[in-house]
């Protein structure tokens, strides 16, 4: 097997596991939330963890070349970190978690739309319009799983496609900055201006509200190191990395894929049925992203 072609196997097995992890993380959130944990101090903690085990991973620098790639990098920081998370954990609020799911599920539809409108070589040719529209459908069907029909809710409904659209410019600016930087130190960047970020709201909207004695439960601060170094540090590096090998668009329409792991994971860890319209969906869904992969 050529060298090129086993890296290119080996990127798409990562981007794949990343995934695979980040659709885990909403049973760690679980288990955090009824702990007495909020979703905001769930992030706080999650890329400060994240960011201190970056140091060991890559010390050295602390700033970039100039001052417009350090803005860069902390827009990378809100549409990555602070504003994402701070949207579709808003989003849950309004909503029912279905829908939140769907359209935060959209991120591919909107980071193709956005690359292509500045970047020509980024755009998909027809066949994988239609194919990312398939896999989005399939998509919805693996989120519904039986149920009946979604339930309007506007103001969540908006935050929602906020945090899609927020991963899609995330995903054009980190297209800017990687030809320029090691994958570690922009990796690095994120959860630095990540946090930083999200310092105003715990000052202008709600305090921070941890209450360090929960920690004394193993159950709380390993769900919180698993968060912050293996579905953060390791997978943001991983995904980063898979971003820089393979092409934004074709390694984001893995998202569409997530629902699969979560479906499964709900399935084993809670016992959520899984009904003909998942097992539907999952066909659909796969067929879509075969469709959208291929140029």
């Amino acid at each position: 097997m050529a060298s090129g072609t086993k890296k290119t196997l080996v990127a798409w097995a990562v981007a794949v596991l990343t995934v695979a992890v980040w659709a885990e993380t909403f049973v760690s959130t679980k288990v955090l939330l009824n702990r007495g944990m909020f979703p905001p101090d769930i992030f706080l903690i999650r890329f400060l963890i994240a960011y201190a085990c970056m140091w060991l991973v890559s010390p050295g620098r602390l700033f970039s070349s100039s001052i417009g790639d350090e803005l860069l990098f902390a827009l990378l920081g809100i549409t990555g970190g602070s504003a994402y998370f701070l949207l579709e954990n808003s989003a849950l609020r309004y909503s029912p978690a279905s829908n939140v799911a769907i359209l935060v599920g959209s991120a591919p539809l909107f980071t193709a739309l956005i690359l292509g409108l500045f970047h020509k070589e980024e755009r998909m040719n027809p066949k994988q319009i239609a194919g990312s529209f398939i896999a989005f459908g399939g998509m919805a069907l693996v989120v519904l799983n039986g149920s009946r029909l979604l339930h309007i809710s506007p103001v969540g409904d908006i935050l929602a496609v906020g945090a899609a659209l927020t991963w899609g410019f995330y995903s054009l600016i980190l297209r800017e900055v990687s030809p320029k930087y090691d994958v570690r130190f922009i990796t690095r960047k994120v959860f630095g201006y990540g946090v930083l970020t999200i310092i105003p709201y715990f000052l202008s909207i709600m305090p921070l509200s941890f209450d360090f004695s929960v920690l004394k439960s193993p159950v709380v601060w390993g769900n919180l190191v698993y968060l912050g170094v293996v579905a953060s540090l390791l997978c943001f590096l991983a995904w980063n990395w898979a971003l820089s090998q393979l092409g934004t668009v074709r390694v984001t329409n893995l998202i569409y894929g997530q629902c699969l792991f979560t479906m499964l994971i709900a399935h084993m860890v809670l016992g959520e049925r899984i009904t003909l319209m998942a097992v539907a969906g999952t066909a659909i869904l796969i067929v879509g992203m075969l469709m959208a992969e291929r140029r």
